[in-house]
C-alpha cells in the first residue's frame, strides 16, 4: 500500500465509478491526477493555493472540486465505495487493542475526607 499515493487497485475501483458518473461534455484530462490533488489537500489541510504544481493549477483543481461538490458527485462516489468495503484494517480480536496510557491506574469515585 502506498503511503501517500493512489495505487493501481484503488484507482481501478475509482475509475470504474467515474466512468458510470460520466456525463455530457468534454472528457476530463486526468482524473487520477485530480483525485491525487484532492487527497493531498485533504491529507495536509493546506490552502488550495499551496497545491504543488505537479498536480496542475490550484485554481483549476479547486474549481473542479467545487463543481463536483455542488452537484453531489463526491457523495455518490463515497456511497459507491462504501458498498465495496475493504475490511483489511478492521480489528476482529480486540484483545490486542490497548487503552491510552493515561486511562489506566486513576483513582475512581469520590475521595473521602477524614
Amino acid at each position: 500500500m502506498l503511503r501517500l499515493g493512489l495505487d493501481d487497485r484503488m484507482w481501478a475501483r475509482l475509475e470504474e465509478i467515474l466512468l458510470k458518473e460520466r456525463g455530457a461534455g468534454r472528457p476530463p484530462t486526468d482524473d487520477r491526477n485530480f483525485i491525487k490533488a484532492v487527497l493531498w489537500i485533504m491529507r495536509t489541510g493546506a490552502p488550495w493555493r499551496d497545491l504543488p504544481t505537479e498536480f496542475g493549477s490550484w485554481n483549476t483543481v479547486f474549481n473542479r472540486f467545487n463543481r463536483w461538490s455542488s452537484v453531489g458527485k463526491w457523495n455518490r462516489i463515497f456511497l459507491a465505495l462504501a458498498i465495496d468495503k475493504d475490511d483489511e484494517w478492521h480489528s476482529i480480536d480486540s484483545t490486542i487493542n490497548r487503552a491510552h496510557q493515561h486511562s489506566a491506574g486513576a483513582k475512581k469515585g469520590l475521595r473521602r475526607r477524614a
